[in-house]
């Protein structure tokens, strides 16, 4: 990543190091300290209204969350703050979110999508926006205070199922016989600019070709499926983005036990392409879909909208997956 591109993650070295040079007990206390710089990475073209989340991983790690909004999309399309930060912790591979502070009171949307956390009721979180007159105390409270008698995955799944953060293993495969996938938007073989074998996408030119970045994004796609976190439907789905430069990101399905804070893998998918750094999204110029043919919960045409208002020359490829006999869902 280019040096002067912000950084959505600290390392644990780094975050002790900044602790100690401002003279704070712990890591925790420097959350709020970093809750400003975070909001003016937000991406709300619609509302303006910049919200920046800052957690602290059990590795030590520190992970910035911040909204994302879509001009052109329905509003329950945005990215929360903190969806954001619990899709960064994943992305990187962080098993669990200790705590975090926050530029305002997550709304009701948020505090349920925390739900699906292990023992979210725990989880600390300071509101800087509540602490404006004293800015140097800070003090964090539990999500429970927040959000009393929860419904959460407790009352809808087994304690063995996996939850948000916690290793996935969907056992999903592609099909045999699926061929290159549905180019969703319109576009077909001949609309890409070909030189030497190197396919021109859109914006900048991949060092592979055509049949090469289709593999990388499908084979990235169906890694986001199964770690896709869909214990209530039982339909995984992952989506595999790549930027001009070759870059891949993937993101993948989380659900939430109220269905409706779910956050789709083309959201996903953006969010770690904005945490990588990768710039404007007309920087994306190919994208996968993996899900399984014929679900009940299908992003196929979700994600067709998603693409032609956000990056309306990018390439989507969909391909179909099953679910195999040592999966941890089945048929």
């Amino acid at each position: 990543m280019d040096q002067d591109q912000p950084k959505f993650v600290v390392e644990a070295s780094e975050a002790e190091s900044i602790a100690q040079k401002l003279g704070l007990s712990s890591v925790r206390h420097l959350l709020p300290a970093l809750v400003q710089p975070a909001q003016t990475l937000a991406r709300p073209p619609i509302s303006n209204y910049h919200v920046g989340a800052v957690g602290l991983g059990s590795d030590g790690r520190i992970f910035l969350g911040v909204n994302l909004e879509f001009p052109g999309l329905p509003l329950h399309h945005s990215v929360h703050a903190e969806q954001f930060l619990l899709t960064n912790l994943a992305v990187h591979r962080c098993p669990r979110l200790v705590a975090f502070a926050v530029s305002a009171a997550p709304c009701g949307h948020c505090r349920q999508f925390l739900q699906e956390l292990r023992n979210p009721s725990s989880l600390q979180i300071h509101i800087t926006s509540q602490h404006q007159n004293n800015p140097d105390v800070v003090t964090f409270e539990p999500l429970s205070e927040i959000l009393p008698n929860p419904f959460g995955p407790f009352d809808l799944l087994d304690d063995e199922t996996p939850l948000l953060l916690e290793r996935h293993n969907n056992g999903l495969s592609l099909f045999n016989d699926n061929h290159d996938g549905d180019l969703c938007n319109g576009f077909s073989d001949n609309d890409s600019k070909r030189v030497n074998g190197v396919v021109n996408l859109s914006n900048g030119f991949c060092k592979k070709t055509e049949t090469e970045n289709t593999n990388l994004l499908k084979i990235a796609a169906l890694e986001a499926a199964n770690d896709s976190h869909a214990p209530y439907s039982g339909c995984p789905s992952g989506v595999a983005l790549m930027d001009s430069e070759g870059k891949i990101y993937r993101g993948s399905y989380v659900e939430s036990a109220a269905y409706n804070p779910s956050l789709g893998p083309v959201q996903a998918a953006l969010v770690a392409y904005v945490a990588g750094g990768g710039g404007g999204y007309e920087r994306i110029v190919a994208a996968a879909l993996v899900e399984k043919e014929g679900a009940k919960v299908r992003q196929e045409d979700t994600a067709k909208l998603f693409f032609k208002m956000v990056s309306p020359k990018c390439d989507l490829r969909v391909f179909h997956c099953s679910f195999a006999k040592n999966g941890c869902i089945k048929d």
